[in-house]
């Protein structure tokens, strides 16, 4: 009896050796560092959960990923890798042991469940290396950055997709993730986010997709149509060309997504493929939903979406736009449940809340950005903490509608050390401005005459309540617009002007301003 012991210890010390020195740090089983729970699809099929409630390991490679996969006593055994720095070809090299199947230059999660990666820290970068998901199930992916994943060209990575899943692959939550690439198909780049051969349950929310040939695919050809229950929310589609996404068969939701320069097609539903699209905002783009390089159709429900400054090509008959006056020709039932931000203020709430490094904040249905519930930091070692907006000072309520200083340019009187007069119009909580003293000013500044009837001034967090005293001044005329004290949503007189200030007349500590929002009212 005493063997079979000796070959078990045998095999853990060998995996702990294995870990420590590929560079991974154990720690105590633990909560998931991956913060609120999947929705979605995702939250369907028993739910996605990750590496809830097993061991949590840092990692800042991608052998070390790969190791902490083989480390563990099955390929079933909970674990969430915290990720940090930059994973590439150079130090992702393929790990052997009976909980994994990796292989060189690519993060394979192979024929393994329950398993969350997660970026923390100065933040996780996978460069020209893809993520692919195989055979596996219950797995999380949170806020990490994935670019310029190639299929052809130098470097190599194995299939060309930033993340993308095949092969019997069962509920996956993508979620604040930014994936990017340098160009399309002739470049050397595929999908940022494919879908094939039987995945199912599959949540994408709060992520980027930008510059890129192809947005993404549910399905590899008309008859590979195994694949379904897909639900796409809070994501930011920019400069993609197609396929944002392109449906074969299967059912999918897209709500609240904001669809920037969509250059050729857009949500491509076909081959039976049923698509419900609620409350998006479709932005200086082209042929945003139909059917669309074939005669096999699909179909659509549509309800509350804004298509501002769209436009549509001719049908034909494999081209069959749904505009320009979208209706439904299908109805689709979601059984989960969920609350739909209103159309116009999606720019604004996708530009707050999507991408990697926004600190993970939601929307609340409200089209106000909040940390979800529960609601620890990503980790306790993290170097900053998750910002939250701040509580208003009573007075007016947040203003509606898009931020029209995301984009903006930005000055001021002064700007203290490591702080930066951009960071208020970035739409990121993380970053703020503050002025060389205990006072200053800041100002947000257009091109063209913008009108503007309502502000919102957030501290950073630990800052709350350090602004006190305040003006709000016209920065064409130096009109004083109105005065008060603490921060919060403000009303101001509706005036058209090419620039607008807010200037801190007095405050106690250090005033700290996170974003200096603008909005038409």
């Amino acid at each position: 009896m005493r063997r079979p012991v000796a070959l078990r210890l045998h095999a853990a010390l060998t995996t702990l050796a294995l870990a420590a020195a590929t560079g991974v740090v154990l720690s105590m089983p633990q909560a998931s560092a991956a913060t609120g729970g999947a929705t979605g699809y995702a939250s369907q099929n028993g739910g996605t959960t990750g590496g809830a409630g097993g061991q949590t390991v840092r990692a800042t490679t991608g052998t070390a990923i790969h190791a902490a996969l083989c480390a563990r006593a099955s390929s079933s055994t909970p674990i969430t890798i915290e990720v940090e720095g930059t994973i590439n070809h150079a130090n992702t090299a393929k790990v052997s042991g009976t909980s994994c199947n990796t292989a060189d230059g690519v993060i394979e999660l192979k024929q393994i469940s329950n398993v969350t990666l997660v970026g923390v820290g100065s933040g996780a970068v996978f460069d020209q290396l893809g993520i692919h998901i195989r055979e596996s199930s219950n797995i999380i992916i949170q806020n990490v950055t994935v670019r310029n994943v190639k299929k052809s060209g130098s470097p190599l990575s194995n299939g060309g997709d930033a993340i993308g899943m095949e092969s019997n692959v069962r509920n996956v939550w993508v979620d604040h993730t930014t994936l990017e690439a340098s160009g399309g198909e002739s470049e050397g780049y595929d999908g940022l986010f494919d879908m094939k051969d039987n995945t199912q349950y599959v949540t994408l929310s709060y992520s980027i997709l930008r510059n890129s040939g192809r947005g993404g695919l549910v399905g590899s050809s008309e008859t590979e149509l195994s694949n379904s229950f897909i639900t796409y929310h809070h994501n930011l589609y920019e400069n993609i060309d197609s396929r944002a996404p392109l449906l074969r068969g299967g059912t999918a939701h897209m709500y609240n997504n904001h669809y920037l320069r969509i250059n050729e097609s857009g949500i491509n539903s076909r081959a039976g493929a049923r698509a419900k699209v609620d409350n998006n905002y479709f932005e200086d783009s082209k042929d945003v939903l139909g059917t669309f390089y074939t005669d096999a159709a699909g179909y659509w429900q549509v309800g509350g979406n804004i298509f501002d400054n769209v436009t549509w090509s001719a049908r034909s008959a494999e081209n069959n736009p749904a505009g320009p006056d979208p209706q439904s020709n299908t109805t689709v039932a979601i059984p989960y449940a969920h609350t739909l931000d209103s159309a116009a203020c999606v720019p604004d709430v996708v530009a707050r809340t999507a991408g990697a490094g926004k600190g993970l904040l939601v929307s609340n249905g409200s089209c106000s950005p909040q940390t979800p519930s529960p609601t620890p930091t990503p980790t306790a070692t993290s170097t900053s903490p998750t910002p939250a907006p701040t509580t208003p000072t009573p007075g007016p309520t947040n203003p509606g509608g898009t931020n029209l200083s995301i984009g903006a340019g930005a000055d001021g009187s002064s700007k203290a050390d490591g702080t930066s007069y951009g960071n208020v119009r970035d739409g990121d909580l993380s970053t703020y401005w503050s002025p060389a003293g205990s006072t200053g000013s800041v100002s947000v500044k257009w091109g063209s005459a913008t009108t503007v009837s309502a502000i919102t001034i957030r501290e950073a967090a630990g800052s709350a309540g350090a602004i006190g005293s305040w003006r709000v001044l016209n920065g064409d005329t130096g009109a004083v617009l109105t005065s008060g004290s603490g921060a919060g949503a403000i009303t101001v007189p509706r005036t058209a002007l090419k620039k607008i200030t807010f200037e801190i007349v007095s405050s106690t500590g250090t005033p700290r301003v996170a974003e200096f929002e603008t909005y038409a009212g």
